[in-house]
């Protein structure tokens, strides 16, 4: 029962049936430690699995852009592909946080690639139609101040140590980025706070879409055991946003008590899948065996 349970979650998160996608195998060639490692304030946060609250959070925070859900609303594959959408955010984060610096480099250049495509208009806060690009320096700061913030507070939601602190995830996880295109990533959790704060005043906003993207990440078409641990998941997402966040968002606050809910599912969830994940089992190995070489 133990090893179906995890068989089962980890086939939905990575999308492949034995829980291995192929990222694993990327990440276990190459040489050394790559852009972390395993004493790292970014492996300590991502290999825990308070990082399914967070990544739901990152997907309501980056809708709180217009630029940002106009993008998803019109190049992502959210509604036909759910799954496929969520493995290829988990593939991307996988593989930067335990990969080698030459598999880190192709799955930026993959990302990199896809952001190509994905421009056309939208409209601002203060009404004006402008053109967007995923490309473009100013989103992709959005979208890492997203990511960065969602996992790091969705960490410390559930008591969740981190022991080099909190501003070395911050500016560990900024490298993260430059592959992207992102050169002035904030190096510290106060720098964090204040771009976010500045795209709160100038660009953060409900469009059009906005109901409908926020709907979808909430009810995803999941079936019904798979739904029930999703929407603790997600009601746990939602009281980690601060009110204006979930003002744009059009959510209220929800019951405290949900958090302690979700801490307790995802203990259990944690038992039953083992210590570590086998893209962190294989990223250990892969760097025991470059120290020999």
């Amino acid at each position: 029962m133990k090893e179906r349970v995890a068989n089962k979650f980890r086939q939905i998160v990575s999308g492949s049936p034995d829980g291995r996608p192929d990222w694993v195998k990327l990440i276990e060639h190459g040489e050394g430690v790559g852009l972390f490692g395993p004493g790292s304030a970014v492996w300590q946060v991502h290999g825990t699995v308070a990082t399914l609250v967070g990544g739901i959070r990152a997907l309501l925070l980056q809708a709180t852009h217009p630029a940002a859900l106009t993008g998803v609303s019109e190049h992502s594959r959210y509604e036909s592909d759910p799954l496929g959408r969520l493995a290829g955010t988990s593939r991307w984060l996988t593989i930067t946080t335990f990969g080698s610096t030459e598999a880190i480099a192709r799955e930026a250049a993959r990302v990199n690639a896809m952001h190509s495509h994905v421009k056309g208009e939208f409209e601002s806060k203060g009404g004006e139609v402008k053109s967007y690009r995923a490309a473009d320096p100013k989103y992709l700061l959005w979208v890492h101040c997203a990511f960065t913030d969602s996992f790091l507070r969705a960490h410390q939601a559930f008591g969740y140590p981190i022991d080099l602190g909190a501003d070395a995830y911050v500016k560990e996880w900024s490298k993260s980025a430059t592959g992207l295109g992102l050169t002035d990533a904030p190096q510290s959790v106060a720098e964090l706070q204040a771009t976010m704060d500045s795209f709160l005043e100038t660009d953060l906003a409900t469009s059009a879409a906005t109901r409908d993207v926020v709907k979808f990440i909430l009810k995803p078409p999941l079936g019904i055991p798979a739904l029930a641990f999703y929407l603790v998941l997600a009601k746990t997402a939602i009281w980690t946003l601060t009110p204006a966040q979930r003002k744009i968002l059009g959510l209220k606050q929800v019951n405290p008590l949900w958090r302690p809910l979700c801490g307790v599912l995802l203990k259990l969830l944690s038992l039953a899948l083992g210590k570590e994940s086998p893209s962190q089992e294989v990223a250990r190995a892969r760097i025991a065996r470059s120290s020999k070489s």
